[in-house]
């Protein structure tokens, strides 16, 4: 948990970037990938990371801007990777010039459970990790180089000229 703004805003620096990265390696074409006929689309599931963002934060009660379109999901992967870049930094931006430090022990009903902010933040980034690890796989299947998140992909251990670990 956090107790601290500036904590929450270092944790999410961390995560926002990486999501980024994962972002920035999508093609136009890679948002059509799908695991099953049911299932999202890449491009779905990006979008979702991205609209949620300022949806859990309005659900939270922050007073963020909604993503304009955010039941459409844009036809390039550019447009997605950009408003996440927007819409990340809003978010920074709108829990530390309306929630303090003291204010993160706040308990409130999130979702049908009573929640601390502080809880509520870290529910947001898990979210977001969570569907990112999701989006890792549909981009493996669309033949797309995955960025290394929190550690080397067996691209990047290759290009240390190390056989990947198995």
């Amino acid at each position: 948990m956090f107790a601290s703004i500036a904590e929450f805003n270092a944790e999410w620096s961390h995560e926002s970037a990486s999501t980024q990265k994962v972002l920035d390696a999508l093609t136009d074409a890679s948002l059509k990938q799908q695991v099953t006929p049911e299932g999202r689309t890449l491009g779905r599931l990006a979008w979702h990371v991205v609209t949620s963002i300022p949806g859990m934060l309005d659900h939270f009660g922050l007073t963020v801007a909604k993503v304009e379109g955010e039941d459409v999901v844009p036809a390039t992967a550019r447009q997605i990777a950009e408003t996440h870049r927007q819409v990340s930094a809003a978010a920074a931006e709108a829990v530390k010039r309306q929630w303090t430090d003291e204010s993160l022990t706040e308990t409130q009903n999130v979702f049908g459970r009573d929640m601390t902010r502080a809880a509520m933040l870290s529910l947001m980034i898990k979210h977001i990790i969570h569907h990112r690890g999701q989006m890792t796989v549909l981009m493996r299947q669309a033949g797309l180089e995955v960025p290394g998140v929190y550690g080397p992909t067996r691209e990047d251990w290759s290009r240390m000229g190390v056989a990947a670990p198995k």
